[in-house]
């Protein structure tokens, strides 16, 4: 099916009865996210005619998944958790995504809203129009995305807290699930999942889609120097492998003793991104655990236009770009590094097929943008980081002071074998 044709986003349960799908007439497929009493099973694409599917073609679509039987309910708990949102400027999107984690089932759940160097009171009062007792609101005179996710680390009193951004909308399930995940596996220390397209109507959002690349799929997965995953040879420097900052969740004292985010990377920086990969590869490396829980989802709203799209993926760029430089600050994570440099090479072009395909709307000079951003990115963190350090800000070490058992994993070469 081709991936240019205009396509509606919504979900299937498959315990209960299909029948017929009828959306705008505008559109020519339907994305799926197929859950199990609201565990995901997968996605499938499902051609319409004149804006409908049969309850048959729905059936012939989900056959493939596999039978409902065979899907393991995700835990969930009702531990307290923490949600922190960093915004600014973005009231209206804000509220979309503060309207969703409202909404969540978990019964014990806080958010704090760390509003980063705004420039009015528009974060304020959607916030206000919540009066609810469960949302705190914070302002924060330093700008970036860094900043506000270590305030509202800082300003959480419960194990677990959870991150999300202000251009998603979270499962009602979401904050539970995350929950259940660590109360499962008390080893867990960090987790990711899914970041799923919320629409697919623009031939930007669906181009977005494609290249970003940010559901990483439905099945659960486990990180960590002690057993490393046999499909990344660049590990633990695997941008993307763990998920993204827009759906992720710490144990709030582990994510402390490691330093937090750090505060010259991220949106709102001149480095634009990296912070979320950067922080995951430093947990690894000092010995923790991540997971990716597939039952812990997010919907995310894509760029609408080309001008946006190109911002964003120039900004991953760079963000890239300034995360390969702090690894080859790193005297230990650049001698391990190098020793990954062809299979890192074999990823960047393989990010590069991937925006080749990803349809018509992506810019014409996409190699071009990605190749100044990566070479942006050194200089943007340098810049970055002196400018946070003078600020009193947080810059953390790549690796550990004291952590010999993954320093030395780095070096066994078995790690290195794909």
């Amino acid at each position: 099916m081709a991936q240019n044709e205009p396509t509606w986003v919504g979900e299937l349960d498959r315990l209960a009865p299909l029948h017929d799908l009828q959306v705008g007439t505008g559109y020519r497929a339907a994305r799926l996210l197929v859950t199990v009493a609201g565990t995901p099973q997968g996605q499938v694409t499902v051609p319409m005619r004149d804006g409908r599917a049969t309850a048959a073609d729905l059936a012939a679509a989900v056959a493939p998944l596999g039978p409902p039987a065979a899907v393991r309910g995700a835990p969930t708990s009702t531990e307290p958790i923490t949600v922190v949102i960093a915004t600014r400027n973005r009231a209206e999107s804000l509220g979309r995504c503060l309207r969703s984690v409202l909404a969540s089932d978990h019964p014990a759940l806080q958010v704090v809203v760390v509003d980063n160097d705004p420039v009015d009171e528009s974060t304020a009062r959607i916030v206000d129009t919540f009066a609810s007792p469960r949302v705190c609101y914070v302002r924060e005179a330093r700008r970036g995305a860094s900043v506000g996710r270590n305030r509202g680390l800082a300003e959480a009193r419960t194990e677990v807290v959870a991150f999300t951004d202000d251009d998603t909308e979270v499962d009602r399930s979401w904050a539970s699930r995350i929950s259940g995940a660590f109360a499962a596996d008390p080893a867990l220390a960090c987790l990711s999942g899914p970041v799923l397209a919320a629409r697919l109507g623009t031939p930007e959002e669906r181009a977005a889609d494609v290249a970003l690349a940010w559901n990483k799929g439905f099945v659960p997965r486990t990180f960590s120097m002690a057993a490393p995953p046999s499909d990344s040879p660049i590990f633990p420097f695997s941008p993307g492998l763990f998920g993204i900052g827009a759906n992720l969740a710490v144990r709030a004292a582990q994510a402390r003793a490691v330093g937090g985010f750090d505060e010259a990377m991220g949106p709102g920086t001149p480095t634009h991104g990296g912070e979320d990969c950067e922080f995951m590869v430093r947990m690894v490396l000092a010995g923790h655990t991540l997971g990716y829980v597939p039952g812990a989802y997010v919907w995310h709203h894509h760029r609408v236009d080309q001008a946006a799209l190109r911002v964003q993926l120039e900004g991953y760029a760079v963000g890239l770009g300034s995360f390969l430089a702090k690894v080859a600050l790193s005297p230990q994570g650049r001698a391990a590094a190098m020793r990954r440099l062809p299979a890192a090479i074999a990823r960047l072009r393989h990010i590069s097929d991937r925006e080749a395909g990803a349809g018509d709307a992506m810019p014409a000079d996409a190699d071009q943008t990605r190749t100044r951003g990566l070479l942006a990115g050194p200089g943007a963190y340098l810049r970055s980081r002196r400018a946070v350090r003078r600020a009193g800000g947080t810059v953390p070490a790549l690796m550990p002071a004291c952590s010999d058992a993954p320093t030395a994993a780095l070096h066994r070469d078995e790690v290195l074998t794909p």
